[in-house]
């Protein structure tokens, strides 16, 4: 399964090479303050656009064969996005350095999108300007996501804490997460289940924003996201293949394209 190999290379990963946490927490304190992210979500238009930086898809390949995620970044925040993602995980070509320079290219708030497994890779994500970070339920114990969302909290970070079923979402609730998020990406396939989002939103709670993720491509997507209780959408790919991203945003986003 893609998801599995994904975690194990992870895990190799952190073995082979471990970060060093001394270090990160040294950087991590000399870094601004965190921007409030959902904040930013529930300020922004309904539903706001949380806009996705990624490189490569296992599924699809390279998506931007000029990735620059510094001017992608700022194009997205320019044409109206409320947050910015940026993968970070080898498996999609990302890197942390991917993430600060997101960070130095735009004031939005940042999100960490990556496959968390171990608590130092939240102290990587505020070392290297990241205001929240996505934690998948599906991928750890219930014991470890809760501590890792404790933990983010404790060092300034949000969380998104994402399901795939209504299964999960116990678990997901349990963590006390900033932000829900609902993948229609089957993360075993990579396939997108349309319409997942619609089917879940009814048993997520008050109080909490709810993200959309994935196989959003169109204004009408949106609009529907939106009716079926989304709080944001998170766009990658039709992002990712725009000739012109800024004017993809606007138009994900329903915004008129000022005149000259």
């Amino acid at each position: 399964m893609i998801l599995d190999e994904i975690v194990e290379r992870q895990r190799q990963a952190l073995a082979a090479s471990p970060p060093d946490p001394g270090r990160l927490r040294e950087l991590a304190a000399d870094a601004p303050a965190p921007r409030d992210f959902a904040a930013t979500l529930n300020d922004g238009p309904e539903p706001a656009l949380i806009a996705e930086c990624k490189k490569r898809s296992p599924s699809k390949g390279l998506l931007d064969l000029a990735y620059d995620v510094g001017s992608r970044a700022r194009a997205y925040a320019d044409a109206g996005a409320s947050a910015v993602s940026v993968l970070t995980s080898a498996d999609f070509d990302g890197s942390l350095d991917d993430l600060e320079t997101a960070r130095g290219a735009t004031e939005v708030p940042l999100l960490r999108k990556d496959f968390v497994i171990d608590p130092v890779q939240l102290l990587e994500a505020r070392a290297h300007g990241a205001d929240a970070v996505l934690l998948i339920a599906r991928i750890v114990a219930p014991g470890l996501l809760a501590e890792l969302a404790t933990r983010a909290r404790d060092l300034g970070l949000q969380t998104l804490v994402e399901i795939h079923d209504e299964a999960e979402l116990e678990n997901a609730l349990a963590a006390l997460p900033d932000m829900i998020g609902v993948n229609q990406r089957d993360l075993e396939t990579f396939e997108v289940r349309a319409g997942l989002f619609a089917r879940v939103a009814p048993a997520l709670p008050d109080g909490v924003a709810m993200v959309a993720e994935s196989g959003f491509k169109t204004r009408e997507d949106v609009l529907a996201a939106a009716a079926a209780g989304a709080r944001a959408v998170l766009v990658g790919e039709v992002l990712m293949r725009a000739a012109d991203p800024g004017a993809m945003v606007r138009e994900l986003l329903g915004t008129p394209v000022a005149s000259r």
